[in-house]
């Protein structure tokens, strides 16, 4: 039996358990938690204190935040926290287009899992990272797609993964410890789905630098 069989089988299996536009159910929640937080901030910081990970809360029973954590919005002003839940829900539902939706489930999935992982070893975790990890998964899939940051500047995807990058590096010296486990095990599922695609678009970026750079001095000559 080849492995395409063994997909085939497998995501048969899966999907009737998933959950199609994954990404617009948990954007809207973590919508719905922000404006809670900032037009009743009594009721909507209680609420978030309710649903994120937090080790000590999980063992004392309550399990709930294994799921709820992802519901759990960006902590900024409502001008930027819009603008990354247009992008999130845009880069998942591009990736479930990609993939269907058993696939994008199933690394979701897996990136809850790692954040819980992270919990659980050092107290704390948050969706962070896991949200993040969408931008590179999209960006080896799509490296040279644009998109218009702002609605204005066109960025090529590809561009916004070195900004992530970036975003990462930055946590993992300067950040918590929970912060650096949290970072390890989301990289770790994104290599686990886009080893091969990251690999191809790294080689494919050398060649093209490559033969730019070729150019030029054969230009200059």
């Amino acid at each position: 039996m080849n492995s395409n069989h063994i997909n085939y089988d497998l995501e048969r299996k899966l999907r009737r358990y998933t959950i199609y536009d994954l990404m617009k159910y948990i954007v809207i929640g973590q919508g719905m938690v922000y404006i809670l937080m900032y037009v009743w901030p009594s009721l909507g910081y209680s609420l978030y204190s309710m649903i994120t990970l937090s080790r000590s809360a999980i063992l004392r029973g309550q399990i709930w935040r294994l799921v709820t954590f992802v519901f759990a919005p960006p902590s900024s002003s409502p001008l930027f926290v819009l603008f990354a839940l247009y992008f999130y829900y845009m880069i998942g539902s591009g990736l479930e287009r990609r993939w269907g939706k058993v696939k994008f489930n199933l690394y979701y999935l897996i990136g809850m899992l790692c954040a819980v992982i992270a919990c659980l070893l050092t107290g704390h975790a948050d969706n962070t990272y896991l949200n993040l990890s969408l931008f590179f998964a999209y960006a080896a899939l799509f490296p040279n797609e644009e998109v218009y940051l702002f609605g204005i500047l066109p960025l090529k995807m590809k561009y916004l993964a070195v900004l992530d990058a970036l975003i990462y590096l930055r946590a993992f010296f300067i950040g918590p410890w929970s912060s650096r486990v949290t970072i390890v095990l989301c990289l770790l599922n994104v290599f686990l789905f886009l080893g091969g695609d990251l690999m191809n678009t790294f080689r494919r970026e050398s060649q093209y630098w490559k033969t730019r750079r070729n150019f030029r001095r054969v230009m200059r000559k």
